[in-house]
């Protein structure tokens, strides 16, 4: 064996030590700022500027804002300067930090892709068109007499984010495609929302600087953003998360500014609660003593603990959002009903407010402030209904039922110590309180105390027992129900038959079973065993067609007879049986039942114990070692699970841009994805380089007999196919060959005796058998299959490694059920194919 194939063997690398860790990355981030001079000089400058001038504080003086800030009085005063000049100073000592670490984490990067000398153009050309254009939007807005803008007409804006956010803007074309489509996103909902809720000049800018970054990358690029890409289903229910933290979080921010009066913060209250002013309370004493001791008595909750209950709303849509990343469809329902009532009590609020809200001086419509309060729960509701096939996942009914109880009996148990104990001290309350009366003010308890307005009768609490009954029920529900929602969300989710699918893997890990058998243990199947619980038959039911992933599996004997069982178990359902890609045994006992079977796909074994790249059949092998050795790549075994961010992430990004270059969903069935690498029997083998970029991966499902691990079958495969960085990368030509041959060698020096290439649909070895008019038709349809899945490709990539080849079958018991099982497998392997999926899969097929 060659030195190169040597080297080529995997190795799993050893648990760093946290402190040589934290060294390490230290290190790393002190050298990447070596090659940042730009980030380190603004920096550096920034800060030097401000402590010379006193703006580190509070910002700059008012003469010196007056010269440096930018907005419509500087401009008219021809302080032109202002426009470049604005990016030296910030606005406090939070604005400082905060535009530092943002500095420190779109600079070194930027340069690294763009280069020092674009990204100091970007910069300065983003922050002066951002601040122009931003600057100008507010003066149309003016002539438009849109109240807000005539607001924030004398502001003036400092501070280089609007420069950053251009040149992050301008970042996003030379990122792979899942971080491109996070970071757009994030770009436009961050300053969005904070232009929509804080309203300031500087968020104005900020947008229009993102406006300006995307022209530019347009116009660098020479290439328009083009058409949606493919989004996984992964990923779309991480971006439908963000936007839903976005509408949560950005509300929040808006609060802690004191001069937030942007158009959608008029109903701010109802996002975060603020505390009652002793100018609100001396207001209050002199309408009414009912309002007085309302008022007196919200003074005292924002004192107390209670306080927490301000920020519900924001929270809990927090806590919704992680659900909706991990897609259940539990989350999504809870997220839909709560943008429903929402919108029902933005709704009673305008209600009851009427008068209020009605036209004042000609600056504020009723109609304007109920358009711009119910859109954002709106938006976010459409997109909940456009996604929501995303979100299939569902919480194992014992979970269900556990959450439903733990809420529930938070409920009673606060509802009842509210309503009991109460009743017990009403004379505490003010007038005294009656049964009716604290029942009827148990909501309001459980709402933040911005909507005490909505249900104006609820007793006001006066002594100690019921001061502490009104700040202490509501919280103690919502600690324990959004503990419990995070929990149930954070939680695994298991296959619905959980007890069932342990008892199958029990029996494939005793007994085994056959090289695609692991996948019956992938989340969507169902077991059916026999009497004696020595052999199981793994399957899906779609329409009324049982379809099997793969054969049998258990005591060898019994494999034979769960053919018959399994068939007389769907005879009583009234479903069709069928098993899919079984060996020829299982098709043999198939064909004793009167059945008929067809090669649907051929499994590729290649026997490791005398496996030697030597011959002339093996030269694209050998040159892929040969050459991954010259470049420094290497093959390291992982968990996924327990791989390192870094690398996990990049094997997301991959794994996303093959979902978009493809234009398709991903199949599944017997072909496994992310949501399969995470189980902790399989085994991820990756190709890196010196710098840690991952050029491919592949993954290994193990293969039992007798309770032992005697082979291993290829599930997943994907490899790095654009550039990365500012020069043009070529990724490794032949990294799936290097990755193979590694793991072979890794397997043969093991022990195991052979891995599987896995089968490759619709796709066969030519054994000089005349095919049947069912083969011949299935031959047809894998070469009109061809242009967009490769299934022959595949099969003749796998002829490198010069494997064995066998034949996988399809059974079935009655040829007049052929269409129905046809559509069945078509659904199991594009479960999600939506219409325009599938025009556009005719597309390709046809051009």
């Amino acid at each position: 064996m060659s030195a190169a194939a040597l080297e080529s063997v995997p190795r799993t690398p050893e648990a760093e030590p946290d402190g040589r860790r934290r060294l390490r990355v230290l290190g790393a981030a002190v050298a990447r700022l070596r090659t940042a001079p730009l980030t380190v000089a603004l920096l550096v400058v920034m800060w030097a500027v401000g402590w010379a001038t006193g703006s580190v504080g509070r910002g700059p003086s008012e003469w010196l804002l007056g010269h440096v800030g930018v907005g419509l009085a500087s401009l008219n005063d021809g302080h032109w300067w202002a426009l470049a000049g604005s990016l030296l100073w910030c606005s406090g000592i939070g604005a400082y930090v905060a535009t530092s670490v943002i500095l420190l984490v779109i600079g070194p990067a930027a340069e690294q892709r763009l280069g020092t000398a674009v990204t100091a153009a970007v910069l300065l050309a983003g922050q002066v068109l951002g601040a122009l254009l931003g600057t100008g939007a507010v003066r149309l807005g003016m002539g438009a007499d849109i109240g807000w803008t005539l607001d924030i007409q004398d502001q003036l804006a400092i501070g280089p984010m609007t420069g950053l956010v251009a040149v992050a803007a301008v970042l996003a074309h030379r990122l792979t495609v899942l971080w491109r489509r996070r970071l757009r996103l994030v770009l436009v909902l961050v300053p969005l929302v904070m232009m929509l809720y804080v309203g300031n000049l500087q968020g104005v800018q900020r947008m229009a600087g993102v406006l300006v970054g995307f022209g530019l990358g347009v116009l660098m690029h020479r290439r328009l953003p083009g058409r949606a890409q493919r989004v996984s289903r992964t990923e779309t229910r991480v971006l439908v998360a963000l936007c839903l933290v976005a509408t949560a979080l950005g509300p929040l921010v808006a609060s802690l500014y004191q001069d937030a009066i942007g158009p959608f913060n008029t109903l701010g209250d109802l996002y975060f609660s603020h505390a009652t002013t002793g100018r609100d309370v001396v207001a209050a004493c002199q309408e009414a003593a009912a309002d007085c001791a309302r008022a007196h008595a919200m003074q005292r909750f924002f004192g107390s603990p209670g306080r927490l209950m301000a920020a519900l709303v924001p929270v809990l849509l927090v806590v919704l959002a992680e659900g909706l990343r991990r897609g259940l469809r539990v989350a999504w329902w809870i997220t839909a009903v709560t943008e429903l009532l929402w919108i029902g009590v933005l709704g009673r609020l305008l209600a009851l407010n009427y008068d209020d809200f009605r036209v004042i001086d000609g600056v504020a419509d009723l109609y304007e402030l109920i358009g711009e309060a119910v859109l954002l729960p709106v938006l976010m509701l459409a997109l909940l209904l456009a996604t929501r096939r995303r979100f299939d996942q569902q919480l194992p009914r014992r979970d269900l039922r556990r959450l439903a109880g733990v809420i529930g009996g938070a409920l009673l148990l606060s509802g009842g110590a509210y309503i009991g104990l109460g009743w017990l001290v009403r004379k505490e309350y003010e007038p005294t309180a009656t049964l009716g009366k604290l029942a009827a003010g148990l909501l309001a308890e459980l709402l933040p105390p911005a909507y005490g307005e909505l249900l104006p009768g609820s007793p006001i609490a006066a002594g100690d027992t019921a001061q502490t009954l009104e700040i202490y029920c509501g919280l103690l529900f919502w600690t324990v129900a959004l503990t419990s929602l995070l929990l149930a969300f954070r939680r695994p989710v298991v296959h619905a038959d959980a007890a069932d699918a342990v008892r199958a893997r029990e029996l494939l890990t005793r007994y085994g079973g056959s090289t695609l058998s692991y996948i019956a243990t992938w989340e969507g199947n169902h077991y059916w065993f026999d009497r004696d619980g020595t052999a199981a038959v793994p399957y899906r039911v779609i329409a009324t067609v049982a379809l099997t992933t793969g054969d049998p599996f258990g005591e060898p004997e019994a494999r034979r007879r769960a053919v018959a069982g399994f068939a007389r178990y769907c005879d009583t359902r009234g479903w069709t049986p069928c098993f899919y890609s079984v060996t020829p045994e299982t098709a043999a006992a198939a064909e004793e039942l009167g059945w008929r079977s067809l090669q649907v796909a051929e499994d590729t074994v290649v026997p490791l114990p005398g496996l030697a790249f030597t011959g002339k059949k093996w030269q694209d092998v050998r040159t892929s070692l040969n050459k991954a050795a010259k470049q420094g790549i290497t093959a390291e075994w992982w968990r996924y699970q327990d791989a390192p961010l870094a690398i996990t992430d990049q094997i997301r990004s991959i794994s996303e841009e093959w979902v978009c270059d493809k234009g398709l969903p991903e199949m599944g069935f017997t072909l496994g994805g992310l949501a399969e690498l995470a189980d902790p029997e399989v085994r991820l083998l990756i190709a890196v380089d010196g710098d840690r970029t991952v050029h491919g991966l592949t993954s290994w499902m193990p293969v039992y007999e007798n309770g032992e691990t005697v082979g291993w079958t290829l599930d997943f495969m994907r490899r790095r196919a654009e550039a990365r960085g500012g020069a043009a990368y070529q990724p490794f030509r032949g990294v799936m060959e290097f990755l193979i041959a590694s793991a072979a060698l890794g397997f043969k020096e093991e022990g195991a005796r052979f891995l599987s290439l896995s089968g490759a649909p619709l796709a066969r070895a030519n054994r000089g058998e005349p095919p049947t008019a069912l083969q011949r038709m299935l031959d047809w349809m894998g070469g009109v299959l061809e242009p967009v899945y490769g299934f022959r490709s595949l099969l003749a990539f796998k002829a490198k490694f010069q494997p064995e080849y066998r034949p996988m079958y399809m059974a079935y018991p009655d040829p007049a059920a052929l269409a129905s099982i046809t559509r069945a497998i078509g659904k199991a392997y594009l479960p999600h194919l939506t219409a325009a999926q599938g025009v556009r899969l005719m597309r390709k097929l046809s051009s």
